[in-house]
């Protein structure tokens, strides 16, 4: 994996959550047109509360000799923190600032620091490398899904 390539991938994701909403209505943001799947909003809010999460984790494994990483249940995220309340666009900010801030720390690291692992209470030993993969690809799988959700809303 060329380190720097990725880093620039994770930057660029927002833009393009951004771009794959644009257009949309606030109806068709909180419409959930595919049975049994999260509405434009849900999703937007959910990459939102796991973009702190990821950040966290990348920094717990920087700072710390194998942390523990504890999992988060997205169901509960989006049953719990009120996300038919929350703005899109101060979501959309908050990922971006997000990024940009874990950007800027990774931009540091040497090669070999993308090998630092922790313990994620699920998935066991995970390195930075690892986590930046994940939250990287994060944004396209939802892309993909909003995308469904467009196509739904059209017939």
């Amino acid at each position: 994996m060329d380190i720097a390539q990725r880093i620039e991938e994770y930057l660029a994701g927002p833009e393009a959550l951004r771009q794959s909403i644009a257009g949309m209505t606030a109806a068709e943001i909180d419409a959930a047109p595919v049975p049994g799947k999260w509405s434009t909003r849900q999703v937007i809010c959910h990459i939102a509360d796991f973009e702190p999460v990821y950040a966290d984790r990348m920094k717990w494994i920087i700072a710390e000799e194998n942390p523990p990483l504890p999992e988060g249940d997205p169901n509960l995220f989006a049953e719990r923190l009120a996300y038919e309340h929350r703005d899109i666009e101060e979501e959309l900010q908050l990922i971006t600032a997000v990024r940009r801030h874990t950007a800027r720390i990774l931009k540091t690291l040497s090669p070999d620091q993308f090998q630092r692992s922790g313990l994620h209470s699920r998935d066991g030993k995970l390195t930075i490398a690892d986590l930046l993969d994940r939250i990287t690809n994060h944004i396209p799988h939802h892309i993909q899904l909003i995308q469904e959700k467009r196509e739904a809303l059209k017939g």
